[in-house]
Parts: C-alpha cells; sequence; structure tokens
C-alpha cells in the first residue's frame, strides 16, 4: 500500500480520512487498482466492517465510486473503491473492454483484498454496485455468499441495456443488425491490427441502420441532445472530467456488446441470501430496471426511491445520495 500522489480525484476530499493506494489480482489474473479508504481515527488493533464499491460503468475511483467510499469511511467503515479490470489504472492488455463474468469476478476479488487486511472482519463485508456495477454486484452477490450485504444505487442492467434497449425498445431486426455490426467491427480489429472504439449501447439511425461514434462525448452537445443524455455529460465532461474516465474522455471497444449477449446479468438474483438494498431516483431513466431487480429479489430487501433525483443526481449529488440510508443499512447488517 501506498499513500495517494498526484491526487486526481474530483469530489470534494477529507483531509481526516487516510487514502492509501492498493493493487490486488483478480482470478483471472488482472491487477485491479483501488483506493482503500480508512475511517477517521483508524485503528490498526480494531476489527473493521468493510465495502468494496465500484461505478458506474465506464467511470473511474476518482469519480463518484471514491465519493461513495469517502463518505461511508467517514461514516466509521473501511472501503475501497477500485477500476474494473481493462479500466482506469487496472490491468489489462486490451484496454476499455467490457466484460460481464470478469467485472463480477472483480468485486469478489475486491473481497479476498479486503478479507486479507488484519484489520477487517470477514464475516461483514460488503459490496455496493453504481449505476452499470449494480447489475454486476447482484450477480457477484448471488454466488459470492462472503458478501454479507450488496446495495445498488440507480442500479442500471448492462445486459438488458446492450440487448434490449432503454425501455425494451430494440427490435429482433436491429438486433439481428447488431451481431452484423459487431462481427464487422471484429474484422476491422483483425485486420487492421488495433483497438476500435464505440457505442456499448447501439443507437439505430431512422433507417435502421447501426451508428457507429467513436466517442460517447465530443466536446459539445448537439442542440437536440435529450435530458438524459445532457444529464450524463454534464456529470462526465464537466463536473467529474477525469482523463481517465472512459465516459469523459473516449468510448469502450466496439465489440462491448459481445460479453454481455453470451453472459447476460442476474441470472440468479433470486438465489441472493444477503439482504439488499435497492437505491433508484424518482426521475432516474433506469428506475424501472432497479424495480425490476427489487420484484426479483425474494428475501430480505428493501427499496429506496428517492424523491425528485434523476439517475445522474445520485452520483455526486450529496443532498440526494440517501448516505443515512446506506449507513443503517450496513451498520445493520455488518
Amino acid at each position: 500500500m501506498s499513500k495517494l500522489a498526484n491526487d486526481t480525484r474530483v469530489f470534494n476530499i477529507n483531509p481526516k480520512i487516510d487514502v492509501q493506494n492498493v493493487r490486488f489480482e483478480n482470478r483471472y489474473g488482472f491487477t485491479l487498482a483501488g483506493h482503500l479508504y480508512l475511517p477517521e481515527n483508524f485503528d490498526n488493533s480494531k476489527k473493521y466492517a468493510a465495502i468494496a464499491i465500484s461505478g458506474p460503468f465506464g467511470a473511474v475511483k476518482e469519480q463518484s465510486s471514491g465519493l461513495y467510499a469517502q463518505t461511508l469511511a467517514e461514516r466509521g467503515f473501511v472501503t475501497v473503491a477500485f477500476d474494473q479490470s481493462m479500466t482506469g489504472e487496472s490491468s489489462g492488455k486490451r484496454r476499455d473492454v467490457a466484460s460481464s463474468d470478469i467485472f463480477v469476478e472483480d468485486y469478489s476479488s475486491a473481497v479476498d483484498f479486503l478479507g486479507k487486511q488484519a484489520f477487517v472482519d470477514r464475516d461483514r463485508i460488503g459490496a455496493i454496485g453504481i449505476c452499470g456495477l449494480g447489475s454486476h454486484v447482484l450477480t457477484a452477490a448471488s454466488i459470492d455468499v462472503r458478501i454479507k450485504a450488496v446495495a445498488t444505487s440507480v442500479m442500471y442492467d448492462m445486459s438488458d441495456s446492450m440487448w434490449k434497449g432503454l425501455n425494451n425498445t430494440k427490435t429482433d431486426e436491429q438486433r439481428k443488425l447488431e451481431k452484423q455490426y459487431l462481427a464487422e467491427m471484429r474484422w476491422k480489429e483483425v485486420d487492421e491490427g488495433e483497438q476500435i472504439t464505440g457505442l456499448h449501447e447501439l443507437p439505430f439511425d431512422k433507417d435502421n441502420n447501426p451508428i457507429y461514434a467513436p466517442k460517447l462525448f465530443g466536446e459539445s452537445l448537439p442542440a437536440d441532445a435529450d435530458d438524459v443524455t445532457k444529464q450524463f455529460f454534464e456529470y462526465y465532461k464537466v463536473r467529474a472530467f477525469h482523463q481517465r474516465s472512459i465516459n469523459s474522455n473516449s468510448a469502450w471497444d466496439a465489440t462491448t456488446p459481445w460479453s454481455y449477449y453470451n453472459f447476460p446479468l442476474q441470472q440468479k438474483i433470486d438465489q441472493i441470501t444477503a439482504p439488499a438494498l435497492i437505491v433508484t431516483g424518482e426521475k432516474a431513466h433506469s428506475r424501472y430496471m432497479a424495480e425490476e431487480a427489487y420484484e426479483r429479489l425474494t428475501d430480505k430487501k428493501e427499496l429506496v426511491i428517492v424523491p425528485n433525483a434523476t439517475h445522474v443526481d445520485l452520483y455526486d449529488q450529496m443532498d440526494k445520495i440517501p448516505f443515512d440510508k446506506f449507513e443503517e443499512f450496513f451498520k445493520k447488517n455488518l
């Protein structure tokens, strides 16, 4: 472990919280980069409850997950915010490729890391997934019973969003066209010998042709941008811009949907035995995904809908993120 140098976190930093650079390896051999947050007045002789945190999908640990980690450390937990494999400062020869299986494994490797610390109680480890990592953390909790409490914030099902479309609007014909598009992208990468970035949630034009773009956002928005796009742009390009964030500065590898077609998330979340907290915003475009996940959970579950909050509000708006509820939930169950 080492102290943070050249700190690039994009939220207000609490100097009373000790934060350390950490690295740990997952089951597939990727080295994950994390920030370990230790509570104020940390006592190395004590055993603490701990929480692994990641997300949103395409973000880095210096953004929303670090804010959640710092805030919960202020409330007495040991926390680790980490970059998913192949993203941020985590390893991977291929960069910015999302994998449903590997990203689920990343949570279990974070549990491994926390459980190795002498000051962490192995029987009191929880996890939080923000946005698209919410669907991954629920999947992780469905098999990894070492996760004793699991929470999501504005949970977004990446498999459903890629293959069904937002609000289940993608047609069978569009899915067929998307498979052809992905095949062409793979051949292009083979022929050119390098990665190609592209949109992970593939849009279609009025003639049903897939739309290609090398970046999620340009330097400005088109005049006709919808409200949700404006909210994401304001977060990733303005108030929380980070050079290593895919959503701030680039796009995922164009073949990213491949994994989410072959390994859909949340297939077995009805098997989760740990208490689960599902938090979403009243005005979040992803709200229905969180509610569907909540309905599929079978036991010891709670749904919190934050009044007047959008999806992106719960990334960093301190007056809307229900940290009192997160604290209560984890103190009760860890």
